[in-house]
């Protein structure tokens, strides 16, 4: 199903959930991100709506013998970022500023966001959070954590 919007040069086409608990974690997590998109913007203030816009996109992907997490987060400086690992969990937190060298009533348009964000992530039990390395590149966060040993699959017969 294609998403239309006015005036797009081109046109975004959505996977289709694979489940309808796929397409339920698609809505849950649009909602957790951006909970005040339901409303409207004439119901909130534009601040709030615009809240969502300092939340980075994230991959997440296995690539040989390591979880790779890739973060979107243009106009964030590496000092204002911080990576944590906790026993099961990837936290990427940190804050967007505001540039102060324009003066409030010079604006003609104000679009970008500013403000502090945080992103949790459930990590497979197969990682090593302890040798995990980090690297910040053009806007972009990369965290790569090494498997461990993967447990072998093993077939159980159906009796």
């Amino acid at each position: 199903m294609a998403k239309k919007d006015q005036g797009a040069l081109v046109q975004r086409e959505e996977m289709q959930p694979v489940s309808p608990f796929a397409e339920m974690d698609k809505y849950v997590e649009n909602f957790l991100r951006n909970p005040f998109s339901m409303l409207g913007g004439s119901m909130m203030p534009s601040a709030f709506l615009k809240a969502a816009d300092i939340t980075p996109s994230v991959d997440i992907f296995e690539d040989g013998d390591e979880v790779v997490v890739k973060a979107d987060i243009p106009g964030v400086k590496k000092d204002d970022l911080d990576v944590t690992i906790t026993e099961n969990s990837l936290t990427i937190s940190g804050e967007r500023k505001q540039e102060k060298k324009v003066k409030e009533k010079d604006f003609h348009r104000v679009e970008r966001s500013y403000g502090s964000f945080s992103r949790s992530f459930r990590l497979p039990e197969n990682v090593n959070g302890t040798k995990a390395k980090a690297e910040f590149k053009d806007g972009v966060l990369e965290v790569r954590l090494p498997k461990t040993k993967a447990s072998k699959q093993k077939k159980i017969e159906i009796s």
